[in-house]
């Protein structure tokens, strides 16, 4: 049998429920097609290249930037076993 407590958990994680379920509804980009978020997005990279505004990584940069990135997830599992 329920009680008062029990009955009023429920109906506020169902609250809880409902609200998250409406918060997270997807809009905008993230409510179009994949293909269409797609053709989006090499428009917008081809738009940068045209105006010379993209970022253009030399193989240093992508080297340092490895580097970077594999230091810092071998710092992250290091942390988690702590």
């Amino acid at each position: 049998m329920l009680n008062q407590n029990d009955t009023t958990r429920e109906i506020t994680n169902q609250e809880t429920t409902e609200q998250t379920s409406k918060r997270k509804s997807n809009r905008g980009f993230a409510a179009m097609d994949p293909e269409r978020q797609k053709q989006i997005a090499s428009l917008g990279g081809r738009a940068a290249h045209q105006q010379g505004t993209a970022h253009e990584w030399s193989s240093e940069e992508a080297r340092a930037a490895g580097r970077k990135g594999g230091q810092a997830r071998g710092n992250q599992s290091r942390n988690d076993a702590g």
